[in-house]
């Protein structure tokens, strides 16, 4: 009788991700990108070696990891945001705030919650977005043991920090979404540099208004924030640090306009913006000076992106201590 010969299984970190069809995607502002200037993230398997971790970090910038928590444990944060937020109308009658599907009869300008001038002007919305950082659900969240554990081991940390100032963030359909910026812009204060991490709360389409990251766009990144520097060296130490000084822009951004903002930046040189499928478990973690930015939420389902910006410093590290004073509220001038 013959004998069957089994192949050893393929790692899953040297598994070769098929093309999928590249959406069709814009910024705020702007015509959608040329799909020439488009293309998918490399995404990195939980049971990466940390060592092959750190080498995809360091040469794109970004690490994609699939799956760092329990994809459940995502979902019922997803959940309780939008039961929390139910009141305000944003939810499409009749069906469940784990799938926040955005209304289509509401205005998406009233629902804003991307932080900042951005806000809706309903009181009552504005509360709701505030509490809802200093929701006990939430503040477990953020200890999330799968999360912070990937952290230490990944950064190599003894202890990691967390600054208080979490940004809780949703975008409907059709509505404002986060600007085009790296993210030392917001954090100068701090002489260290600290970790992303960039976690979305539930499945995210492509086109649903996820980030997606300028190609190899850290050194850019690092050459801006030297000119803005000697460009402030006059200023008073707190303008010297702000965001939003008179060498930013208005709201601290680099650009609404994604298919601009790219032409501009690399002339002779394509550098595509790079997208991925977010499953709920996912997270992104990013160096501060990558460029990056998020689509317009076109989401052909309706849905609502959520999602939760984070920053770690190694415990004992220089770090912007305006970030650590308290959680996000509209009027903390950051």
């Amino acid at each position: 009788m013959a004998t069957s010969i089994q192949s050893a299984p393929v790692p899953a970190h040297e598994l070769v991700y098929e093309p999928k069809q590249l959406p069709k995607l814009r910024s705020n502002y702007g015509n959608y990108i040329d799909s020439t200037s488009v293309g998918w993230m490399r995404p990195t398997p939980i049971d990466t070696s940390v060592e092959e971790m750190r080498r995809r970090f360091d040469e794109d910038g970004y690490l994609f990891v699939k799956s760092v928590m329990p994809r459940e444990d995502v979902l019922d944060m997803r959940q309780h945001y939008f039961e929390h937020l139910s009141p305000t109308g944003i939810l499409k009658p009749g069906t469940s705030p784990r799938d926040g599907i955005f209304d289509p009869d509401e205005e998406p300008i009233a629902h804003n919650g991307v932080g900042g001038t951005d806000l809706p002007e309903d009181q009552e919305r504005q509360n709701k977005l505030t509490t809802a950082h200093t929701s006990p659900i939430y503040l477990a969240f953020l200890e999330h043991p799968k999360l912070r554990s990937f952290v230490r081991e990944f950064m190599g940390w003894q202890k990691d920090v967390l600054i208080r100032r979490t940004m809780l963030r949703h975008n409907v359909p059709n509505g404002l979404s986060t600007g085009i910026h790296y993210d030392r812009i917001f954090l100068r204060a701090g002489e260290a540099d600290f970790l992303t991490a960039w976690v979305p709360i539930g499945d995210c389409s492509a086109e649903g208004g996820g980030l997606m990251y300028l190609e190899h766009s850290d050194d850019v990144g690092r050459a801006m924030e030297k000119d803005f520097t000697e460009r402030a060296k006059d200023f008073t130490p707190e303008e010297r640090i702000s965001g939003f000084n008179q060498n930013m822009a208005r709201d601290g951004q680099l650009s609404h306009n994604a298919e601009e903002l790219g032409k501009t930046l690399y002339k002779d040189a394509k550098h595509r913006w790079l997208i991925a499928d977010y499953e709920a478990g996912d997270v992104v973690f990013h160096n501060p000076y990558l460029i990056h930015g998020a689509a317009k939420n076109e989401d052909p389902l309706g849905r609502i992106r959520l999602s939760t910006d984070l920053r770690f410093y190694e415990e004992g590290a220089p770090l912007d201590e305006r970030w650590m004073r308290s959680v996000w509220r509209p009027d903390d001038g950051l």
